[in-house]
């Protein structure tokens, strides 16, 4: 159809009459992308039949039809041909590639042999694409609670929103210190006292319309802060003389802060938070701080102080005990512990590795240098050991305390009576140290056995009588005795006086099986009679 004709269907259309606003055509607007095509949907009943259907477009000031569509022919206005179809079965209107000027009004009109023309209108909106997203910031540094930043997110494209977000949290503003400002092609982030934490990030901006979604590039904006103070290692320490010792300060900044180290208000030098003694002698004991200092932000911030005790360690221990002879009940001893070089913090007395335990008797002095015991007895002998010790150290000594006692009750034991020609032995013993010397003495007149035993070979009538032994301590001077007295028989003289347990034991056992057989015969005998029938 040329344009005379398309003229002609216009005028005709005028002449019968339209009706508008029949709902042809959704709702608008139809919003479309830039480059890309859009196609207009119909309402119209695909089954009804239509004599012609035009497309057409208002820029606000002509009205141009774009294409018609009748059973014979398809026509399309020029500027459109290529760019526009129709389809047939639903009527639906296909543009593209849209251009700027596609931006407007468009209408289609039915034309039906029944109702005559409906038309209906709605409106085309040719977005821009969404591209070209970036964050720029208002300062090229900041300072925490100091600064005041602007980020601006820009981008290309129509009908846009923004949001922003730090990494994948959201950033909402509260009004205050986090504020938004939106135009049509941008959006202003306003952060108040920046905080390190609001641009930890990275920081996304994030452009959309109704068709199109478009994130940022990531954001990073450092941010100094600090310094925060963390601490000093080692903590609180003491230290061996002469070794060599290293304190580490640290603290959270952002740069990284610069340490200065003072010994009891005094600098001393160091590097890189690290002090480092070599050699430490006593006078390097004290109190040790640290200063951080950030030299973007100016701040500083000081350490706790931490003390560091110097010591000798502690060598040369010994005990130091009574030089005179003990002996129990008689005298005190006294034991003092002490060391040649080193700071000592505590002493632990140990007797016999038990530990010691004081009493009315045992008194370890208040420092535990010393340890009196009044009037030794025996139970004092044993081993004695101090455990001397510091922080950093210790040391430890023995002494063996010897006390002389006894010799305490004699015991002796031996044979009351024997045979002539018997062996006899008498023994004798008495606790004591040093080990007591032994005499005998038979009915009171001394004999010439040194020995703790008295033995007699064979005995004889005349070695009846009392024996007594004599012990004696040549250190204590203390003695014991004890008598014993021996009697001998003639021969078998102490058979005949009675019988002894096993031979006793022997005859009863005897006397059983004898009797045990006489009534086993009786049985037997009575099993074998006949027994006459008195019928």
């Amino acid at each position: 159809m040329d344009l005379l004709n398309m003229k002609s269907l216009l005028f005709l259309l005028s002449l019968i009459g339209c009706c508008a606003g029949q709902d042809l055509l959704p709702v608008g607007p139809v919003d479309a992308v830039l480059g890309r095509n859009v196609t207009f949907e119909t309402l119209i009943d695909p089954k009804q039949p239509f004599i012609a259907i035009v497309w057409s477009f208002s820029d606000g000031t002509d009205l141009i039809s774009i294409v018609t569509v009748t059973d014979a022919a398809v026509t399309v206005a020029d500027g459109y041909k290529g760019r526009v179809s129709v389809n047939r079965t639903n009527r639906f209107l296909t543009l593209g590639p849209l251009e700027a000027k596609d931006n407007g009004d468009y209408s289609i009109s039915l034309v039906t042999a029944t109702e005559g023309t409906k038309t209906g209108e709605t409106k085309l909106r040719v977005l821009e694409p969404v591209s070209a997203l970036t964050i720029t910031s208002s300062v090229p540094e900041a300072i925490e609670h100091n600064s005041t930043v602007v980020l601006t997110c820009s981008a290309k494209g129509s009908f846009l929103k923004f949001s922003w977000s730090n990494g994948t949290a959201p950033i909402v503003a509260d009004g205050k210190r986090l504020t938004l400002t939106e135009e049509d092609t941008s959006s202003k982030l306003t952060i108040n006292e920046v905080l390190r934490s609001d641009l930890m990030g990275p920081i996304y901006c994030t452009a959309a319309n109704k068709l199109e979604t478009e994130r940022s590039a990531p954001f990073n904006q450092s941010v100094s802060y600090g310094p925060d103070w963390t601490g000093i290692t080692p903590p609180p320490m003491y230290v061996r003389k002469g070794s060599n010792l290293t304190v580490l300060c640290s603290a959270v900044s952002v740069p990284p802060a610069t340490f200065t180290w003072y010994h009891d208000g005094a600098m001393v030098k160091s590097a890189d938070g690290a002090l480092a003694l070599s050699d430490i002698q006593a006078a390097q004991s004290g109190k040790y701080h640290c200063i951080a200092f950030n030299p973007k932000t100016l701040r500083y911030v000081s350490s706790v102080q931490v003390s560091v005790t110097v010591l000798e360690a502690i060598s040369g221990s010994k005990i130091t005990g009574p030089a005179a002879t003990l002996i129990a009940g008689n005298h005190t001893a006294n034991l003092s512990c002490q060391a040649t070089a080193g700071n000592l913090s505590t002493r632990a007395w140990m007797k016999d590795d038990k530990p010691l335990s004081p009493s009315a008797r045992v008194v370890v002095s208040e420092d535990g240098g010393t340890v009196m015991i009044k009037t030794v007895q025996k139970e004092d002998n044993g081993e004695y050991k101090c455990e001397l010790t510091n922080k950093i150290s210790s040391d430890s000594a023995t002494y063996r305390m010897v006390v002389n006692f006894g010799p305490e009750p004699v015991m002796l034991t031996g044979e009351d009576e024997v045979e002539v020609k018997d062996p006899v032995s008498i023994k004798c013993s008495a606790v004591s140290l040093p080990p007591a010397n032994y005499t005998w003495k038979f009915n009171g007149t001394m004999t010439a056995v040194t020995t703790p035993e008295y033995a007699i070979p064979n005995a004889v009538y005349k070695n009846t009588g009392t024996y007594t032994c004599v012990a004696h301590n040549a250190v204590t001077g203390l003695t014991a005795m004890k008598s014993h007295n021996l009697a001998v028989r003639e021969e078998g003289a102490l058979d005949e006086e009675g019988l002894s347990d096993g031979a006793i034991a022997g005859i009863i056992i005897g006397v059983l099986i004898a009797l045990a057989a006489a009534i086993g015969t009786v049985m037997y005998c009575r099993r074998k009679q006949t027994i006459e029938s008195p019928y």
